[in-house]
């Protein structure tokens, strides 16, 4: 921890205002610095003594025993220990040493996860910047960057670290990348000589340059506002720092009189009682996992207090049953029931099934970071997207084009290889009124046919050598591919495209290739067309760039120009407005025509660039760039933008019908993330479809949100769908509000910028290949291929794991009710010393619910997912412990501990003499022949229920009898009995591990049952003969309970959803009029234009 000189480690402030909100020259004079000397040697030195090294501080050491201690100390594994004591106490060494091993099991996989997971805080050092180069005394020095202060004047060049938070001064074409921080994909140029709003975003201050971005293009100097943890790094990793040591439990604060400063005498011994209590009780909650770790980790842990609590009652009932005497076979009877009650194997079992859970997801490209995850990921209702390299490609990709004279140009089909210019459809040409309706049709709609039935190599060269327009397109073309710096070229060694330069320039350029006009046809070779002649590199100052090429055929110089349209519509004089026409002056008409073209473009979310050329004479000395850029003919507007990821759309959709609602929190431009949003499906693409309040909340910007209260949050009609330029307050924001409205969500992205959001959302998830290390260490899953999509996968498996846990914490439930009930009821088989005899041993118990049950409920926790399993919404808040889900264990359990007591009733009083003799539940004797011969019998039915159980657990509703092979046949009544035999019995088999699993319990009843010594001396049973034929019966009769119990189920259940379908019908008009909207109808309200009444069906989310 890094020394600070306040106290409570906050960030000193220095200046009067923010730094971004106030001229240069103030800040010079309000730190008491010389822009040309800078700091003095000594000034430094008492600054750096005062607010400590321009480092961000470390998070606190991982301790092994620490992570030791947090294995042990939870319910579920306490409740092992005491069960492993107890089995060593009554020197039942087999049963205590597999209890022991899985213990230690859970401990060593445990362990593992947790300290394989680095900490968030030393990636975010390692993004510091080692040197920085400062004036100090006048001179130029570089000095490691923990030691600048704020105050230092720094100078930064192409390739630099931004060693900390920096207010410039002077500036030269300088631009940063700023993608980590903001999320903004492109280079941001900075100005030194601009104000803002104190609430301006970080990704709106151009006049900053931020700590730990880099620099990517020209110069600059500036002063240091902040350093170490007062940087907006710095401000993300105190953010992780009070997610991380956020507690469980408020203190008192004492009440006092406004009258009197003095607190009351009752608040000063009450209050330090009451923080006593508080924190005792918070750390025993956490202690037993009961306050921590996630929902279903909480709920188990509470369920195996009750249990044992249960068990403990249990016993003392066995015990009072029987005068309360300390017999060695009364212990043994009070323990096997206590044992009954506890499911041993669950730990093991659900840590195993996690395990293999994350194995599937990595083939599927995500890991799986800690295993808890996969739990909250089958209740995700919200996911919050970072739009630049989530949703996106991160690259830029010409969309449109509008060239003078000739009219608008679409890019059809563009996706796939951005940079491969024979991707897609070519370019098609569209009128004025096409082009406002192009960009609904081309993302799935029909277009016309004519000109879209021929292959783009006919139609561009119609478009080339077209009479009059052809020209202007070919001179368009010119500057496109010459007033351009990236060059695009196919690799024969790696066979695909690659390409070096800005994302801006390189767009342009295969925007032009696919014209077959590329820079290198007309400059390479060794008779090029063209040769450049002069460069005028883009200027943040006149924000456009300008080259001189003259043509070797003809000797005639061309000027070439592109910039931002508002610039190079300044230096413009003329333009071609029909084709085959002269030139006409540019009035004021015209140049607002113009300037309609371009918000037109903006308003699909395009970045805007205007293209200029005009003829120069030719000289030996190269021209002023003031004379250079002047009496331009204006040529035309080319959009570009961040496209999509090819799969994101469906993605949505998906999660669409999955109940989820995404949102996307981006640090870009409002009308880029509105476009965006509309084209994959996370808004309207027709807002008018909804009410106006509701429009209103659907798209903000991060000011707009965070102006806001959380009570004004709250009120909102909807949570907003897009923020832009998010902050990382603003996310963080976000996901409060979705918990404060009670939902789970998940956050992705890739940058520092991400990293609080990540770690306040129930699941955060990074992309492996664009992402940082900080958003991957703060996340807990990591999309290896940066893929949108890849999370449905993600989420698809965390509802199977789900559903799996489910069906296997219910069995082992079922069996636990079944053999406590068993063991309660048998306390009336009372031997003649009034002692009574236990139906089942406790050696059985333990074989039964670990051993038999083991492998059977980890096939169980391999099931494949249902083929509706994303056709459903997200699991509710009641997890696995549903109503369906506690009302299936006792109906189970109750039924197998019927027919366990029966068989052991008949086979001692029916068949057998009725003779319970005395010491039956420790030694075998002549005289205890029928009760172990009953035993054995009991045992036998409840091993067979359990593996039958098992079986029927495949599916909660559906029939064992009619299940599918592949998940999603249907054995119809069509079909041949063999054929539904033959599919019946591949369904056995489907699950391999899970029939093998059952295959082995079946197998090992035999040895046990029949092998000397292990039978009678460890089982206290023996080898049974006419028996076999209660057995059969008695299963029979299981699967008569457990298909009438699920017959009863599916006919409540079909009832129940034919009144809610009826129930919706009439309140949505139907289920196709939803689906055209995209469901977008659910935000119906009141509308505020026309004041009428409508629908109002708000959705809270």
């Amino acid at each position: 921890m890094k020394s600070r000189s306040n106290d409570n480690n906050t960030p000193r402030t220095h200046l009067s205002q923010p730094a971004h909100s106030l001229p240069w020259e103030t800040i010079l004079q309000e730190l008491h610095v010389h822009p040309d000397k800078g700091l003095s040697s000594a000034e430094a030195a008492t600054r750096l003594q005062q607010d400590g090294p321009n480092e961000l501080e470390d998070d606190e050491g991982v301790s092994l025993v620490t992570i030791v201690i947090r294995q042990v100390a939870n319910a579920m594994m306490l409740v092992l220990i005491i069960a492993m004591a107890v089995s060593f106490g009554i020197q039942s060494w087999i049963e205590g040493g597999v209890i022991a091993a899985v213990i230690g099991l859970n401990i060593v996989v445990g362990v593992y996860q947790d300290f394989a997971a680095e900490k968030t805080m030393g990636s975010l050092r390692s993004l510091s910047s080692p040197t920085g180069t400062v004036t100090r005394d006048g001179k130029t020095k570089t000095v490691p960057a923990k030691e600048l202060v704020v105050g230092d004047v720094v100078e930064l060049k192409v390739g630099d670290t931004v060693p900390a938070d920096v207010r410039l001064i002077e500036t030269m074409n300088l631009e940063t990348d700023e993608a980590l921080l903001t999320g903004e994909s492109l280079p941001i140029a900075k100005t030194p000589h601009d104000t803002y709003d104190i609430e301006t975003g970080p990704g709106d201050r151009l006049n900053i340059a931020y700590s730990s971005t880099t620099i990517t293009r020209g110069r600059g100097r500036g002063i240091i506002t902040s350093t170490g943890m007062a940087t907006e790094i710095g401000l993300i990793a105190a953010a992780l720092h009070a997610s991380n040591k956020s507690t469980h439990y408020k203190r008192r604060t004492p009440r006092t009189n406004p009258d009197d400063d003095t607190p009351k005498k009752r608040e000063k011994v009450l209050n330090p009682l009451a923080n006593f209590c508080l924190s005792t009780s918070a750390y025993v909650l956490n202690f037993l996992g009961l306050n921590t770790g996630t929902p279903l980790q909480r709920k188990l842990s509470a369920l195996a207090l009750v249990l044992f609590g249960i068990a403990v009652v249990f016993a003392l009932v066995v015990m009072g049953a029987n005068g309360m005497r300390n017999d060695r076979e009364v212990i043994i009877y009070a323990v096997a029931t206590g044992l009954a009650m506890i499911p041993a194997c669950l730990v093991v079992v659900l840590t195993i099934t996690m395990a293999a859970g994350t194995r599937s997801m990595v083939s599927r490209n995500v890991v799986v970071r800690r295993l808890e995850s996969l739990e909250m990921l089958g209740a995700v209702q919200d996911v919050c997207s970072d739009k630049t390299g989530t949703l996106t490609q991160g690259k830029m990709v010409v969309k449109r084009a509008w060239v003078a004279g000739v009219g608008g140009l679409v890019v059809v089909g563009e996706g796939g290889d951005v940079l491969d210019p024979g991707n897609g459809d070519g370019v098609r040409l569209v009128s004025g009124q096409e082009a406002s309706a192009e960009s609904e049709k081309d993302k799935g709609g029909d277009t016309e046919k004519g000109d879209r039935d021929q292959p783009w190599e006919s139609r561009r060269e119609g478009l080339l050598n077209a009479h009059g327009s052809g020209t202007l397109l070919q001179q368009y073309l010119n500057v496109a591919a010459m007033a351009n710096l990236a060059h695009v070229h196919y690799s024969d060694e790696s066979h695909e495209w690659q390409a070096r330069g800005e994302p801006t320039d390189i767009a342009i350029q295969v925007f032009a290739m696919r014209f077959q006009w590329g820079r290198e046809r007309w400059t390479g070779g060794r008779s090029p067309v063209w040769t450049q002649k002069a460069e005028y590199p883009f200027d943040s100052t006149v924000k456009k760039m300008s080259v001189i090429f003259e043509n070797t055929e003809t000797s005639a110089q061309m000027v070439f120009t592109k910039g931002a349209v508002e610039r190079v519509l300044e230096a413009c004089t003329q333009a071609v407005w029909t084709a085959g026409a002269d030139a006409t002056p540019l009035d004021e008409e015209k140049r607002q025509e113009i300037l309609q073209k371009m918000e037109d473009l903006a308003k699909e979310g395009l970045r805007v660039l205007a293209l200029a050329c005009r003829p120069i004479e030719s000289r030996d000395e190269t021209p002023a760039r003031e004379e250079v850029e002047k009496d331009l003919t204006f040529c035309g507007l080319i959009g570009l933008y961040d496209p999509p990821r090819p799969e994101t759309a469906g993605a949505i959709e998906e999660c669409r019908r999955a109940g989820i609602t995404v949102h996307m929190v981006t640090g870009d431009h409002p009308g880029t993330a509105r476009a965006i949003a509309a084209q994959v499906g996370i808004i309207p693409r027709d807002m008018g479809s909804v009410a106006q309040d509701v429009a209103d909340a659907m798209v903000m910007t991060a000011s707009q949100f965070d102006r806001l209260s959380d009570e004004q949050i709250d009120e909102l009609p909807t949570l907003p769908l897009v923020i832009a330029r998010c902050a990382p307050t603003t996310k963080v924001r976000m996901i409060d509000a979705l918990h404060r409205r009670g939902r789970y969500a998940a956050m992705t992205g890739d940058g520092v910028n991400d990293s609080p959001s990540l770690k306040r959302a129930d699941v955060g998830i990074a992309m492996g290949q664009s992402g940082s290390d900080v958003a991957k260490d703060a996340s807990e899953l990591v999309l290896t291929d940066d893929n949108f999509a890849s999370i449905i996968n993600g989420i698809e498996e965390g509802r199977r794991i789900f559903d799996n846990i489910q069906k296997f914490v219910l069995h082992l439930l079922a069996e636990n009710v079944g053999l406590a009930l068993t063991l309660l009821i048998g306390l009336a088989f009372k031997d003649e010393n009034g002692q009574s005899v236990f139906p089942i041993a406790p050696v059985e118990i333990l074989w039964i619910i670990m051993v038999t049950s083991g492998l059977p409920d980890m096939g169980l926790g391999m099931e494949v997912a249902a083929p509706d399993i994303m056709d459903r919404p997200p699991q509710n808040k009641q997890g696995i412990f549903t109503w369906e889900v506690i009302i299936d264990t006792l109906v189970y359990g109750v039924w197998m501990a019927a027919l366990s007591l029966s068989a052991f009733s008949l086979v001692l009083f029916a068949w057998g003499d009725g003779n319970l003799a005395t010491g039956c539940n420790s030694d075998y004797t002549a005289a205890c022949d029928t009760v172990y011969r009953a035993r054995a019998t009991t045992f036998v039915c409840m091993t067979w229920f359990a593996l039958f159980l098992a079986w029927e657990m495949v599916d909660l509703r559906r029939s064992f009898f009619s299940l599918p092979a592949t998940g999603s046949a249907d054995h119809s009544s069509t079909k041949t009995f063999l054929t539904r035999l033959r599919g019946w019995l591949a369904s056995l088999r489907r699950n391999r591990f899970l029939f093998t699993g059952i295959l082995i319990g079946f197998v090992t009843t035999f040895p046990i049952l029949y092998i000397p010594v292990i039978n009678d001396v460890v089982f206290k049973h023996i080898g049974i003969s006419w028996e076999w034929g209660v057995v059969f019966v008695e299963a029979a009769l299981f699967f008569v309970g457990a298909e009438g119990w699920k017959w009863a189920k599916r006919v409540y259940f079909r009832r129940a959803a034919a009144k809610q379908r009826q129930g919706g019908d009439k309140r949505s008009g139907g289920l196709m009029e939803r689906e055209e909207k995209r469901d977008f109808s659910r935000y119906t309200t009141m509308s505020r234009e026309e004041g009428g009444l409508v629908q109002k069906e708000v959705s809270m989310v």
